[in-house]
């Protein structure tokens, strides 16, 4: 029995999930494509992660599905293991070990990725989405929509795709993706938005049904006519049996076969990253700022691969482009996401030959708007006032997913956001003071609250740099943590200072123990405590 909160935020949900429905479409087929599957393996895993994923996850605006992240995975290891439905085997598998994860709450992993790598990850897809969709616009379509990747499967790379681009404008297309964008921009502004028909009906959908118009007519003039690679290309069953024989069944006389579970492994670990990463990214856009949670998420996942890889679908992760359409068309509950599923699997049954009419171009032009979003200006001028600590991770993610792709990007702005955390731990465990008495220079080392063992080189460096004959304080009193290896470096100096000179007083070093009573000691230069 559905509930009643299904329902209750509907006048949002449905709309969204019509534009969600149509950004999901064009990518459904085009993952597949660049992952060398058959076509309608996209639309299986478009379907179950709209329905079966949206309805078991906890997530109020993800929408799963296909991912452009795993396209090479996929491609790589459909080669390797020598057939489709032997993938599918892994596939299943990795839904398995999926849901292993979920019950060992390894859902928590999420919480360690810095936000600036989060909103790196955001602002790059919605550029690379941005760039990837100007050659749709322009009617030159050999790249297929999902290949997100700087070196693509045709061959050309995103950037010399621009070029190629011009010499094959198709006036048609070029029409028709300046017209959808204008309706699309303009359904956006305060003057219209006053109207209630422009609040229920949404820009994109608008914009699709004009699409199909013009090209429609356009079908009357061979200068403005499309081609068939210029349009959505849904795969059309002629009968129920020609339906159902498009579905691709595992073999699993394959479970022998020691490359199924590695490739398995890496399908669950790569999916459940991209997902955790999506969540996370998700979460802080939500303007309710709702928390999904993150071991139910992986549980849903899991269950989704399942059942997508006995039926012959694609693995699935949350997808941040799909997310980010439901939120901007107004999604308000997981609703949007279910049912953009149900409309994928009616549509491919009842309409696949209206949805062959709408133009690629039409679609570019709703991914134009969708990747702008994420990747305005305002975000970037936030991340650089926020300093350098976070603006550096945050560009070299972007850089990473533009000019690699998302996998290598994300890795690359990680390590990036974990160095600078540990150079600034090496930098700042401690404030030094100085000042002159009457002859005899006194320094005091404030140690930070928490002095780890990364803290140890600069401590000993600044220990070892001291200058003799010195009065010199070193104060734990603000300390909650110390490592053991910190205060050996302390203890040890305590040994050596009278040789040099230096009186040293010490200030609560044990206090940071639960076991040991704070303690106050003072050495002088002859070694007495």
């Amino acid at each position: 029995m559905i509930s009643n909160s299904f329902f209750s935020k509907i006048k949002q949900d449905l709309p969204a999930s019509v534009v969600v429905f149509f950004v999901a479409l064009p990518l459904c087929l085009g993952i597949a494509m660049a992952s060398g599957a058959p076509l309608f393996s996209g639309l299986i895993s478009g379907i179950i992660g709209g329905i079966v994923v949206g309805a078991l996850s906890g997530s109020s605006l993800g929408v799963s599905g296909p991912a452009a992240g795993l396209a090479v995975i996929v491609l790589t290891a459909i080669q390797d293991l020598g057939a489709f439905d032997i993938f599918l085997v892994a596939v299943v598998l990795s839904g398995i070990i999926q849901l292993i994860m979920g019950y060992a709450k390894a859902g928590i992993i999420a919480y360690f990725f810095p936000s600036s790598v989060i909103y790196g990850m955001l602002s790059g897809i919605g550029i690379i989405i941005f760039i990837k969709q100007i050659p749709h616009a322009f009617g030159y379509d050999k790249a297929p929509e999902g290949d997100f990747s700087f070196i693509q499967v045709d061959g050309q790379n995103t950037f010399s795709e621009l070029l190629n681009m011009l010499d094959y404008i198709s006036p048609g297309a070029l029409i028709i993706a300046a017209v959808s964008l204008t309706i699309i921009l303009l359904w956006e502004t305060k003057a219209l938005k006053r109207f209630k028909v422009f609040q229920l009906v949404q820009g994109p959908l608008v914009a699709v049904v004009s699409g199909v118009i013009l090209n429609l007519v356009f079908s009357n003039y061979s200068s403005l006519m499309l081609s068939m690679d210029q349009v959505v290309s849904v795969p059309v069953a002629g009968s129920a049996q020609e339906f159902f024989s498009s579905f691709t069944l595992p073999d699993f006389k394959a479970l022998n076969n020691p490359a199924v579970y590695i490739t398995a492994i890496v399908i669950a670990v790569v999916a459940s990253l991209e997902t955790l990463l999506c969540v996370e990214a998700t979460d802080k856009q939500d303007p309710e700022k709702r928390v999904t949670p993150t071991n139910r998420e992986l549980k849903a996942q899991g269950v989704g691969n399942i059942l997508s890889g006995l039926i012959g679908g694609l693995p699935i992760t949350q997808v941040i482009v799909r997310s980010s359409a439901n939120m901007q068309a107004g999604g308000k509950t997981k609703t949007s996401a279910i049912f953009h599923g149900i409309l994928l699997l009616i549509s491919i049954l009842i309409i696949p030959n209206l949805l062959n009419m709408i133009p690629l171009a039409t679609l570019a032009a709703v991914l134009f708007v969708v990747g702008y979003k994420l990747a305005k200006p305002a975000i970037f001028k936030k991340m650089y006032q926020q300093g350098m600590g976070q603006f550096i991770p945050f560009v070299i993610t972007i850089l990473g997913i533009v000019f690699i792709d998302l996998l290598w990007g994300l890795g690359i702005g990680l390590m990036v956001a974990v160095f600078i955390v540990l150079k600034n731990n090496y930098e700042t465990p401690y404030l030094i003071t100085k000042e002159d008495l009457g002859g005899k220079r006194r320094v005091t080392i404030e140690l930070a609250q928490e002095v780890t063992f990364l803290n140890k080189a600069s401590i000993l460096k600044t220990l070892d740099e001291m200058p003799d004959n010195i009065e010199l304080i070193i104060d734990a009193s603000k300390t909650s943590y110390m490592h053991y290896d910190v205060e050996e470096i302390i203890q040890n100096f305590q040994i050596s200072a009278p040789a040099r000179d230096i009186h040293l007083k010490i200030v609560d070093l044990h206090a940071h123990r639960g076991d040991v009573p704070p303690q106050h000691v003072t050495v002088n230069f002859n070694g007495n405590a």
